[in-house]
């Protein structure tokens, strides 16, 4: 069985969004969506960035921020060692950084309470606002992610 050469799939150029021509913001839109309804997920996106142009914000560096800010700088991978499991802190690389962002601030907006919002597009607005501040749910689970990397830092020699 031959192991020299390997059928590598190429990733899929991802087109620009319609209306701001950012990459970063058609990925959003992307993970966003549901069951292959685009232009639903493109609307809760675009009326959040329509709120935030409201409060007199400019709605794609303020996301791009926020993606910069919560992208994780270091994890920890689970290594069996000897028949132990270990916590191996790892730097995090640039897809992977914007991806944990992206599913972080998802995750954190459809936490976020119905009584205080009433649509998707407000509680994301909402926390775009506050991780770009260095606040909120997401900014909290990377700070988790970084602190079990420095609490395991004494196993990154485990690390190849």
């Amino acid at each position: 069985m031959a192991r020299g050469k390997k059928n590598i799939t190429k990733k899929r150029e991802i087109q620009p969004d319609p209306i701001y021509g950012n990459i970063l913001v058609a990925k959003f839109i992307n993970r966003l969506m549901h069951n292959g309804k685009k232009t639903v997920a493109q609307k809760v996106v675009y009326s959040a960035f329509d709120l935030l142009k409201q409060q007199g914000h400019n709605p794609v560096s303020l996301f791009e921020k926020a993606i910069e800010t919560i992208g994780p700088r270091q994890e920890v991978k689970a290594r069996r060692i000897g028949g132990a499991a270990y916590q191996v802190p790892s730097e995090v690389r640039g897809a992977r950084r914007t991806a944990l962002a992206i599913r972080w601030i998802l995750e954190a907006t459809s936490k976020r309470s119905n009584a205080e919002y009433k649509t998707f597009s407000q509680k994301l607005a909402a926390e775009l606002l506050d991780a770009s501040q260095n606040l909120g749910e997401a900014i909290k689970k990377r700070d988790i992610a970084h602190r079990m990397a420095e609490a395991n830092k004494a196993f990154a020699h485990f690390r190849w």
